[in-house]
This record gives C-alpha cells, structure tokens and sequence, in this order.
C-alpha cells in the first residue's frame, strides 16, 4: 500500500485535472485502495448515495468501444485518422470510474446526496494524485443517453454524476488563478 506523501493542504493546492494522460494503464487495486479511502466523504445519515462502475483492466477496451459509441455517434464515416482524433481524450486514460448516485424524489435528500457523492469524487481525484495518479472529472451530455445508461447497469431512479477519467501523465497542467477568501466573504453583519 502506497503510504500519503502529501499533507492534505498540499494534495488540495496541489492537485491539477489532468485532460492528456499517457495511456499507461492504471492497476485496479490501486483504484480499490483509493476508492475504500474515498468513501468515508461526509454524507447526510450515512446514507452513502453511491455506487461506482469502474474500468480498468481488460474491459478497459470494451468501455473505450461504447464510449464512442456515443461520444462519436459517426464513427463509423469518418477515416481512422480523424476518429483516433476524436476518440484521443477517451483512449489515454488508463481507468474510468462512472459515479451513479439514487435520484430521490425528495429534493433536500437530493441535493445532499449530490453533495455527498461530489465529496467522495473530491477525495477520490485527491488520493489518486497523491499516488501520482491523474483524473479529470467530466459530465459529457451522452452519459444521459438512456442506451449508455443501460450498458452501464444504470436504473430508471439512478444518476451518472461523474465520467472519472484516471490516469498517469507526463505534464502537469499550471495553476489557473482562484478567488481569496477576501473575494468571496462576507462577513456577517458588515456591508460588501
């Protein structure tokens, strides 16, 4: 087991979305151990809203067929060089990790179930980088599509919130500027 390197604070500032992997494969224990870490994101009730379909080995190559399937519903017109174009964000991850949560008709359980899952999807990319591992958190529109949700295992009264993408890198991206604290508070009672 991978011990932490990173003190939170610095997992946090640290921690980029990676969008260009280089296609090494990410090991599937590796993603277990981060995953069974990921879970204890805080949830309302300890309701844990969510369950995970994850690629990563030999069926890496069959999830990478449906995903353009959808992702490139013309794939099949287009010449080889153009389509491996397209499907160049989707081929060099080396993991994927689909985050489906219940759709409760209760919109404050709801909400605070979004919550929790988008809390066990932070913690999930933070222990991944920390293991030097990259991931970039994506929702295209075509999860949605009822054909990927069926392939997935998804049900009618469940969500895909997440496409995790997870994978090694050669390049880390540079920070892009985020507000102060100064910025975004107000404190209360005083004028802004």
């Amino acid at each position: 087991m991978n011990e932490q390197s990173l003190s939170v604070k610095d997992a946090i500032r640290e921690r980029r979305s990676i969008k260009m992997f280089n296609g090494q494969p990410v090991d599937r224990e590796d993603l277990m151990e981060i995953i069974n870490v990921a879970v204890w994101a805080p949830n309302h009730g300890n309701r844990q809203p969510w369950r995970i379909v994850l690629a990563s080995g030999a069926e890496l190559d069959a999830l990478k067929d449906l995903i353009r399937e959808y992702a490139v519903p013309d794939w099949k017109e287009l010449s080889e060089d153009v389509l491996a174009k397209k499907m160049q964000k989707f081929t060099t991850p080396g993991a994927y990790a689909f985050v489906i949560m219940p759709q409760d008709v209760r919109q404050k359980e709801r909400y605070e179930d979004f919550a929790a899952a988008s809390s066990l999807i932070q913690n999930m990319q933070l222990l991944a980088w920390d293991r030097g591992i990259g991931a970039c958190w994506k929702t295209p529109n075509w999860i949605d599509n009822p054909k990927f949700r069926e392939a997935l295992g998804v049900k009618p009264e469940e969500r895909i919130i997440s496409m995790l993408q997870f994978g090694y890198f050669d390049t880390i991206p540079n920070e892009k500027p985020r507000k102060s604290a100064v910025e975004i508070v107000t404190i209360f009672g005083e004028e802004k």
